[in-house]
């Protein structure tokens, strides 16, 4: 411990840590303590040896790295300003209001025509909505790696209720990416391979209409080797949500449906994560404004916790915000666009404060890792 503390603002000498690690032997070393520092100390520490560049570049020590990560408390959030990318730090859930940095985008181009699709694992899959074709960018802001995926199948129009997608790490750790695109009626879903390189066509569910115009697919949100998305429809009939489930095994698509209990009219539901696992939020307009979490659980909805102090925040530009709590209040933007506040009781807040992931088209939430998009 002593020796992890050490490292933290210490440059070391070359020939020091050689002699470490001939006394605690290799797999100790890196499996056991540079696994467990931030991600910036880790990429300093790629520079005391070639075998150290070699080794704290391998797919397991990544792996490991990033899954000791996972269950800190400790995360950021990256937000689309109109001339500005900036990242705060959310320790336990809560907004530190005085970590705030600007952050530089790896394209010229205004943060108003970024759109972002997805987190995970610390990269951020965005999109470049420009007049002649649109880009999708694979982004690590921690350490300024990205890749272009785009073919030309990006050329057409990218619409923020008419394509969504997600993230995720198949059995053989190759990191895919799915993109659902919605056209003239028909969806059309694909995944990008980053060890292949490459696209490649899924089948959707046949016969269903979430290819309507009528229809608005939110982000996906990864839990248990699946992507949930909601997809509602605002039109006729108004309310109707309907939840399509990918299994990233299977690579195969689903229907799951809300239960009359927790359906709203008009329909305002979203997903996150919390300890890894499916949780919705729920808002509600009749005589009052309230807000429920619900949990997915054996195949069910179960209510977390209903807050009846709900309330809307007017002055908060709804497309800047995410989930998060700041002065023991927490922050939801709901499906429509509305930052809703609740108060945080003891219980609720630390529950709250294990939010994994969540994102929206202007924020989300995020890991510092060395995931590379290559």
């Amino acid at each position: 411990m002593e020796f992890c503390l050490y490292c933290y603002g210490t440059v070391i000498e070359s020939i020091g840590v050689l002699r470490i690690m001939e006394r605690i032997g290799d797999d100790m070393m890196f499996e056991e303590i540079l696994s467990r520092l931030p991600a910036k100390v880790v990429c300093q520490f790629k520079c005391v040896c070639k075998q150290w560049c070699y080794e704290l570049s391998t797919p397991k020590f990544v792996l490991i790295h990033t899954r000791r990560l996972s269950n800190l408390l400790q995360k950021k959030l990256l937000s689309l300003n109109e001339h500005t990318i900036v990242v705060d730090d959310i320790v336990s859930g809560n907004l530190e209001v005085d970590t705030r940095k600007i952050v530089t985008f790896p394209y010229d181009v205004q943060p108003s025509r970024l759109i972002i699709i997805g987190s995970f694992n610390g990269l951020i899959l965005l999109c470049i909505r420009m007049t002649d074709a649109n880009e999708l960018v694979l982004w690590n802001p921690t350490i300024r790696r990205f890749k272009l995926i785009s073919d030309d199948y990006f050329s057409r129009y990218f619409g923020r209720h008419d394509d969504t997608g997600g993230m995720y790490v198949d059995e053989h750790n190759d990191l895919k990416v799915l993109h659902i695109n919605c056209f003239a009626g028909a969806v059309t879903a694909r995944v990008y391979s980053r060890h292949n390189d490459s696209w490649r066509n899924l089948s959707f569910l046949k016969g269903c209409l979430f290819g309507s115009s009528f229809y608005s697919w939110s982000h996906g949100s990864y839990s248990g080797k699946t992507i949930y998305f909601t997809v509602s429809n605002y039109w006729i009939p108004p309310g109707e949500c309907n939840i399509v489930a990918f299994d990233v095994i299977s690579e195969s698509f689903s229907i799951l449906r809300f239960p009359e209990r927790i359906q709203v009219n008009p329909c305002q539901v979203h997903f996150l994560t919390i300890s890894d696992r499916l949780h919705g939020i729920v808002v509600r307009y009749s005589d009052e404004l309230t807000a429920e979490l619900v949990k997915y659980e054996h195949d069910d909805w179960i209510t977390v916790f209903s807050f009846t102090n709900a309330r809307i925040v007017q002055q908060l530009d709804p497309q800047q915000r995410t989930n998060i709590i700041q002065d023991n209040k927490w922050l939801v933007t709901s499906i429509w666009g509305d930052t809703v506040e609740v108060l945080l009781c003891n219980d609720s807040f630390n529950y709250i404060q294990h939010v994994d992931s969540f994102n929206g088209p202007k924020g989300a939430l995020f890991l510092e890792t060395i995931v590379s998009p290559f």
